[in-house]
């Protein structure tokens, strides 16, 4: 099924307004229809991807993010990081590390796939990879204490309880409450 622009521009305006009427299933069914006729395009398999996360069909979401990057694979550093999201959550933690390492070579300023990138080195135990991507993610966000939280707790794995009580310190100068969540969970004082 080919479609014209004017087709392709009514289908998409439908779906945005079934999405804006809440009727998900709705405009479901359209990306489903603008996918038969332009099945690589980039819109209707973002959408569909995120409408099928959000309900909970990680399988068909992490397909439809896969063609994504497949068809588009430099278009945005954010279509890498969204299926690196999927694939964790999956538990696929050797795909979700290779789509967050391409995120980041796209797009070295995205400190959330740096931040992914290290939750996932965390998981497989790669602590000292985990210790370069979190670095990473405190220098593009060192205003966000996740990074940082993170990293202590890393630091405390690897035996390193200076690096993780400089952390502390640090974070009391401006998140004291997560400053006094990590004394509390480490045991350690700044």
């Amino acid at each position: 099924m080919n479609g014209s622009r004017l087709d392709y521009r009514l289908l998409k305006l439908q779906a945005i307004a079934w999405l804006v009427l809440g009727a998900r299933e709705r405009a479901g069914a359209v990306f489903d229809r603008m996918l038969a006729a332009w099945p690589q395009d980039a819109y209707a398999l973002a959408s569909r991807a995120h409408l099928r996360a959000q309900a909970g069909d990680h399988a068909g979401a992490i397909e439809d993010a896969r063609s994504l990057v497949g068809a588009h694979p430099q278009r945005s550093a954010a279509d890498w990081f969204n299926l690196a999201f999927l694939l964790e959550h999956a538990g696929r933690l050797e795909e979700s590390e290779a789509a967050f390492r391409r995120a980041v070579a796209i797009d070295p300023k995205l400190d959330r796939a740096w931040y992914g990138l290290g939750l996932v080195l965390i998981r497989q135990q790669r602590l000292a990879e985990a210790v370069a991507a979190l670095k990473r993610n405190t220098e593009l966000q060192p205003m966000s204490p996740y990074g940082w939280y993170q990293l202590a707790r890393v630091q405390i794995d690897r035996h390193e309880p200076e690096e993780a009580r400089k952390i502390i310190r640090h974070l009391k100068g401006f998140e004291p409450k997560v400053a006094a969540q990590l004394e509390r969970e480490t045991g350690l004082a700044a």
